[in-house]
């Protein structure tokens, strides 16, 4: 009974320094990965909603941004899930010996008679001296028998959550990809917007043979409008600087910094994820879209006269040649496969950014010369 109440003592004094239990309910990874599968619940319904909608390329354009962001949230929470229930079973492993010894000597005073629990070695004495003692530790076992219930609980409350999280993740990821097969139907169907020109086949073949870069394309583009290009008034001047990116993303590279291979191009390099919709970050002109060079597919978009966004990279491109946008509109999809639930949840290169394996370049020209597109776009930490 003494070794059983020094023991004791000892734990209650070990209370103080215990390890923390769980995070405060504003900052609950749970409760993270739970918002996130209701915006994926939210997103499902949008997507229900847009066959209905009077504008479906707008409606279907707020699903995928709601599928992406949600998606995204799903990752970051249920990692954070996975790191918390590491955590936790890291402490409860490290404190196996003295989760041992409580559970023992719980299991003893719970299942010992009370005349056992009387008898004491020294007599009369000691048994009070003893009974003044687990007075005193009492409530730090009780305090500490709690908070290890309360670990335990949580280990297994997250252990379900992220196991319940796969059908809501294949979900999520179906839906996001059936909202852009609706979106870029949505978008070939549309013929309200106005048109500056009609884009002339031929001449534009003729510019493509006839340029090796993307800057002699972009100085030529005047020869691919048929027939007289519309003026325009536009002015997007006041919005310089805090435009957004045309994709969600982390800026690799800066405007004339050297790749690996010690080239320097006068863009921008942004990752993206996969599949991630590329938009217009305001109203224009498509003056091209296609396939140009080495560069993939790429969009070059007319703001304003004699500026001119150019975004190389894409896997698909929206929209005609000639056709105003407004903004927000999405012009094409970053390429790469969607993420499998497996892979989202893994914590391997976790917070890098190495989830982001696509890149969109984008590149600004004024008055046929290139320009940093960091004075123009609101780029920020991390994209």
């Amino acid at each position: 009974m003494k070794r059983a109440a020094a023991w004791l003592c000892a734990l209650a004094l070990g209370a103080a320094g215990a390890p923390a239990g769980p995070l405060s309910a504003g900052d609950s990874p749970a409760d993270a990965a739970r918002a996130a599968a209701h915006q994926l619940e939210t997103a499902e319904t949008a997507l229900q909603q847009a066959e209905k909608a009077h504008d479906r390329v707008r409606a279907l354009t707020d699903t995928v941004r709601a599928y992406e962001a949600g998606l995204a949230a799903m990752r970051d929470g249920l990692r954070r899930v996975a790191r918390r229930e590491a955590q936790l079973s890291a402490q409860l492993a490290a404190r196996q010996e003295e989760v041992s010894g409580l559970l023992g000597i719980i299991q003893t005073i719970e299942t010992s008679p009370p005349p056992v629990l009387m008898v004491h070695p020294s007599g009369p004495l000691g048994a009070a001296r003893s009974a003044m003692m687990l007075a005193e530790v009492t409530p730090a076992l009780q305090a500490r028998a709690q908070s290890l219930k309360t670990d335990l609980d949580e280990v297994q409350s997250l252990r379900l959550l992220q196991q319940n999280a796969a059908k809501t993740l294949e979900e999520g990821l179906a839906g996001v990809q059936a909202a852009r097969v609706q979106l870029s139907t949505a978008i070939a169907d549309r013929t309200t917007l106005p048109r500056r020109f009609t884009a002339d086949p031929v001449r534009t073949a003729i510019l493509i043979a006839s340029t090796e870069t993307l800057s002699g394309f972009a100085d030529g583009l005047a020869e691919i409008a048929g027939g007289d290009l519309a003026e325009t008034s536009a002015d997007i001047s006041a919005l310089r600087g805090s435009l957004p990116l045309p994709v969600e993303g982390l800026v690799l590279r800066g405007y004339g910094e050297r790749d690996a291979a010690g080239i320097a191009r006068p863009g921008l390099l942004v990752a993206a994820r996969p599949r991630a919709l590329v938009t217009a970050p305001a109203a224009a002109t498509i003056r091209y879209r296609g396939p140009l060079l080495d560069l993939g597919n790429v969009v070059i978009l007319e703001p304003q006269p004699e500026t001119l966004f150019v975004f190389s990279g894409l896997a698909e491109v929206f929209g005609e040649a000639g056709q105003v946008i407004p903004e927000g509109t999405p012009v094409g999809l970053m390429s790469g496969e969607n993420p499998k639930p497996d892979a989202i949840l893994s914590l391997s290169g976790e917070g890098g950014g190495t989830d982001r394996t696509e890149t969109l370049y984008i590149e600004v020209r004024m008055d046929n010369s290139p320009v940093d597109p960091e004075t123009w776009f609101r780029t920020g930490k991390g994209g």
